[in-house]
């Protein structure tokens, strides 16, 4: 069975940090490189090349796998290599996908250069070695002595910057490369993962494309599925102009723009293709006088004169269809706008905080621009959302906006469900599930809404976007499963949630919490603990990769039992509120899928503005306050202790091989 790749996440990253290294991003295909090595067991050296879903590809790369077995001779045990096949042009650079997908395992003939090369960027396997625990700067030393040059020109090692990815930005614009990855310096290798320890800085291009005609709708979409994009083109004196098809985007659109849209596209439809030759597509088309012009991003041209990865912005009036030409200079969207010189360069989006300072001010509705170039009606920023300290819906944005960098890998690519106070905390909330039209920029998937076969269109975490939408919603907290939406069944943590009656003193909490770290202690578990923001407390556990919800509750269930069980004058795990009495109730049944806790650095409805703030079991034992967290004072803490909650993500998962002994060890006592 071949290792998994570790998988990158959307989530936005600074050019210049010493905690991060840079990567090009190479346009071709990921692949996992299994060498055998002179003294292996696999016959003939054997070369095997994976793709990120597992699939072979040693075949259809007939040259990259003779020169790696070659190489492989060389080689006293057998590793494991992460890189990328890449095509290669006349001058012997990466280029573009697609000329890797018309090269299909076609060998180059003997005169040509070559077609193909590997790019190595990690080592996962060095013989009996198992690297993936090691650093990644670790790794990527043992990579860099293994692939000693001089190297055959068909395997190479990717480039890679240190603390200051900037310079290497500027040549990604230049070159048109798809992007930059950036990673963690101290990163280890999460096989099959996708995480925020990798992070993708893809470049995306933006102009304007006239609108020739749409396409019916399938499965549950309204209104209409995709807009038919075209330019001008001037064919020869004197001769009319031609509308060239570029392509189809059926993203970026909420429901009331694509009403609004249909409605447009309706009053100037015709019989008639305005298009230079009639296209195939996959639903029904219907034609339009080309009328309507749309601002669109994407990634790149393809060699074919296609649009790859567009999605829709709006529609320009301003914007003359006839004037609509391919640019011969590339415009970047502003998500892609990053800064690459100094601070003196114009063209950069008003500070957020700025922004909603000006709106909140003038007591106005308005529309935010963010870094990533999403626009965002933001509405009432003056009304007070918690009465005692007149901490408006305003300083919510802007708690959120500081601490993003933080709490954004908290939530990335977790379902969320939301709690909304429209009128503060002295309001009456509300719970939903459902996302119901979000904006271009929000993330819905269609998540299992229980046991059965239902699926619900659901909000997923991890962008800026997202979590002020959120915020708009007036959902003061964010509360994201324990799982991710690409194996929502197996859940990445546990929690046990310290759930004491009103009045308690906060030391008591503490207490139990120091219990619970003496029985992980035991188990040589690691806990990461955290306010819970209101009156309680919060321990996670890491999980290792795979494991179903049943295991994760379990565990905390033995645990949160041998506490109650040793101190039962304190701590209990009665559900019933009225059986617990003054005790502590230490809760393990929010480990149930669907089921969510406010995540670290979550804001919460608590009389004093209360935040979930991760601690060090040092601060617990020395004892805190919980009023002292609060959305006023967390930003200058994150500044002065770091991201403590981070230990949770770069943990190795709980041995729960260990859980049987351990309560039988309970058991006998």
């Amino acid at each position: 069975m071949p290792l998994h790749p570790m998988l990158a996440s959307l989530a936005d990253a600074p050019l210049a940090d010493p905690q991060l290294v840079y990567e090009p991003k190479y346009d071709g295909i990921r692949a996992i490189a299994e060498i055998g090595g002179h003294n292996s067991r696999l016959p003939g050296h054997a070369v095997h090349l994976w793709s990120r879903l597992g699939n072979e590809k040693t075949h259809q790369f007939p040259e990259v796998a003779r020169a790696l077995e070659a190489w492989g001779r060389k080689l006293k045990r057998p590793v494991v290599l992460d890189g990328e096949i890449v095509a290669l042009d006349q001058k012997g650079q990466p280029t573009g996908f697609q000329q890797l997908q018309r090269l299909g395992g076609r060998e180059p003939t003997a005169p040509d250069p070559p077609a193909t090369a590997f790019i190595a960027f990690d080592l996962l396997r060095d013989g009996a070695k198992d690297l993936r625990e090691q650093p990644l700067l670790e790794r990527r030393a043992a990579l860099e002595a293994l692939l000693r040059k001089p190297l055959p020109d068909l395997i190479r090692i990717s480039e890679m910057v240190r603390g200051d990815g900037r310079a290497l930005y500027k040549r990604a614009l230049d070159q048109e490369w798809e992007g930059l990855i950036a990673k963690r310096a101290d990163s280890k290798y999460r096989s099959g993962k996708r995480t925020p320890d990798w992070r993708k800085l893809k470049i995306v291009r933006e102009q304007e494309f006239v609108v020739g005609g749409w396409t019916e709708p399938r499965h549950a979409r309204s209104y209409f599925g995709a807009l038919l994009l075209g330019v001008y083109k001037h064919v020869g004196r004197g001769a009319p102009r031609e509308l060239i098809y570029v392509g189809h985007t059926g993203t970026g659109f909420n429901e009331n723009e694509l009403a609004r849209v249909l409605k447009l596209l309706k009053g100037l439809e015709t019989k008639e293709c305005p298009f230079r030759e009639r296209l195939k597509t996959n639903e029904r088309p219907h034609w339009v006088r080309p009328r309507l012009v749309a601002q669109i991003k994407f990634t790149e041209w393809t060699a074919d004169g296609k649009l790859r990865h567009p999605v829709y912005l709006g529609l320009r009036d301003d914007k003359k269809p006839e004037d609509i030409v391919r640019e011969s200079h590339q415009r970047l969207h502003s998500g892609s706008n990053r800064e690459v010189q100094d601070s003196t360069s114009g063209g950069e989006a008003p500070d957020l905080i700025t922004q909603l300072n000006e709106l909140e001010s003038a007591r106005r509705d308005g529309i935010l621009t963010l870094p990533s170039g999403d626009r965002l009606k933001v509405t009432n920023l003056h009304k007070i959302f918690w009465p005692k300290q007149k901490f408006t819906k305003g300083d919510l944005f802007r708690y959120y906006a500081r601490v993003a960098p933080y709490i954004l890998p908290a939530v990335a690519d977790r379902p969320l469900v939301m709690k909304r106070f429209p009128n503060g905390i002295a309001g009456k909330p509300f719970y939903q599930h459902r996302a119901e039209a979000p904006p271009p920029g929000v993330r819905v998937e269609p998540i299992p809404a229980g046991a059965g076969s239902e699926r619900r269109p659901q909000i997923i975490g991890g962008s800026l976007t997202t979590l002020l939408y959120t915020t708009q919603l007036a959902a003061i907290s964010q509360d994201p499963w324990f799982s991710r939406v690409s194996s929502p069944h197996f859940a990445d943590y546990v929690a046990l949630d310290l759930d004491p009656p009103t009045g308690t003193k906060f030391d008591r909490v503490l207490e139990v919490a120091r219990w619970i770290r003496d029985e992980l202690d035991a188990l040589g578990v690691i806990g990461v603990p955290k306010t819970s923001g209101a009156d309680g407390l919060h321990i996670y556990v890491p999980l290792p990769p795979g494991t179903p919800y049943d295991a994760g509750l379990l565990f905390c269930q033995i645990v949160a039992t041998v506490v109650s069980q040793k101190h039962p004058r304190v701590a209990t795990i009665e559900r019933s509120v009225s059986a617990r009495g003054s005790r502590i109730y230490v809760d393990y049944l929010q480990n149930i899928l669907g089921k969510t806790l406010a995540t670290a650095y979550s804001a919460r409805a608590s009389a004093y503005a209360g935040v979930s703030t991760p601690l060090t079991w040092k601060e617990i034992d020395r004892g805190v306050r919980r009023e002292d967290f609060t959305i006023e004072t967390i930003p200058a803490r994150i500044e002065k202790v770091g991201d403590l909650w981070a230990a949770l993500r770069e943990s190795r998962g709980v041995d729960l091989s260990r859980i049987a002994r351990y309560a039988d060890k309970a058991r006998a006592r």
